[in-house]
This record gives structure tokens, sequence and C-alpha cells, in this order.
């Protein structure tokens, strides 16, 4: 099929490498301070109640979600969801984690603009992750251009969400340093050490996820610029 090709591969080679680089270190990291215990001796569950009442959020509720590192927070019905490694766990990384989902529901509470701007991408998104591809192989198979170029801009949706991801998670990081620091939940530099590794870390996937988008974008645009310059 002609979106896998040799050109296709000459694209996305270096996303999939950053890919397979960002996913062993974000393990290598939640690894090792996974098996670093916090002074607190909280778990991640008991943090995070610990943190909605520090940051006045009533209205968030915790439960249990199965997986690994599937943790996250669902604004729709201000949920907060724990995988076992991070509720239970007692370490910098299940701290790491939990306040970082705390992070996000912090945001939700404050009407942050990216993250509502994000929100509202998603239904664009989740039809131009479809309807894109369609419309780019109609305009190539029928070599209709002005087709083709309809469906590379719908698909252009997944990296400006890509892009709009960026900042609300790096912000909800931010926010959850500030917050394990402020309420004592994490002591000294070392566990600070560990929180910021393992947050820098999860950071990398969202930069690995915003270059795999642009690059595959821009593989589309060569497609269907080959055929533009085909029919002049």
């Amino acid at each position: 099929m002609f979106f896998y090709n040799p050109t296709y591969l000459l694209f996305m080679a270096p996303a999939f490498l950053l890919m397979l680089l960002t996913s062993w270190y974000v393990n290598s990291a939640y690894r090792k301070w996974s098996r670093v215990p916090a002074r607190s001796r909280l778990s991640g569950y008991e943090a995070a109640q610990r943190l909605i009442t520090a940051g006045g959020l009533y209205g968030v509720r915790i439960e249990g979600i199965r997986g690994n590192l599937t943790d996250n927070y669902d604004p729709r019905d201000k949920t907060l969801r724990l995988s076992p490694a991070v509720a239970n766990g007692a370490s910098v990384a299940a701290l790491a984690v939990a306040a970082h989902e705390l992070g996000h529901a912090m945001q939700d509470s404050e009407d942050y603009l990216p993250l509502r701007f994000r929100a509202a991408l998603v239904p664009a998104v989740n039809i131009g992750s479809w309807l894109g591809w369609i419309l780019i192989i109609i305009g190539l198979m029928l070599n209709m251009v002005n087709i083709a170029w309809l469906g590379v801009l719908v698909f252009a949706g997944g990296a400006v969400f890509a892009l709009a991801t960026l900042p609300v998670e790096l912000n909800a990081s931010a926010r959850a340093k500030r917050l394990l620091a402020e309420t004592g939940i994490i002591q000294g530099e070392e566990e600070q050490s560990g929180v910021n590794n393992v947050l820098n870390a999860a950071a990398l996937t969202y930069v690995a996820a915003l270059v795999t988008a642009i690059l595959q974008l821009l593989y589309y645009v060569s497609l269907v610029g080959g055929l533009g310059r085909r029919r002049s």
C-alpha cells in the first residue's frame, strides 16, 4: 500500500526510534524510583487524598484502574484513577505520578485555558483521525488533489492536539513538583531529584508524540504534494 513505502519509513524511522528511546527512559526512571521509599511513608492514594484536601478539590474522588502507569484524571466526572502500583506504593515514583494527575485536577478546577482548548479539540481529532485518511486515499486514488489536501488539513488536527497537550502536561508536572514540596510529602534533595526525574521522563513521551505527529503529517504533505506536481 502507498502509505507504507520506503519514503514513509524515511519520514517515520526517526519518530519510531525516538518513541522507543523515550519508552525505555520512562520505564527506567519509574523502575529506579519505585524502589526508593519516600520518607513520608504515604502511599500514592494517601498522598492524593492529602493533596485534594490541601487544594480544596473536594469534588474529586479517587478510584482504582487496572494496568501499569494507566493513571489519569477524568474531568468529565472529576475522577482520579490510580493504578495499583501507584495507589498502593509509597515510593518516590508513585507519589510523583499521583501528584501529576492531581495537577490536572487543579487545572480543571481553575478552568486552565490550555486544558479547555485541548478538550475542545477531542471531537475534531477523533473524527479527523479516520476521515483524514479516507479523504487522502480517495484524493490519491482518483487523482483529485483538492480532496487529498482537504484530507491532509483534517488529519493535521492530530498534530495540533499533540502540540496542545504539551503545555498541559508540563504545567501539571510543575504543579506536582510544587505541591509535593509544599506539603512535605516529598522531603530532601534526593526525593525531589527523583520526582523531577520521573516527571521529566514522562514529559518526553509527549514531545515524542508531537514529533511523531508532525513527521507523519509531513509525509502526507509530501505524498499529496507529489500528486499536485505530477498533475501540473
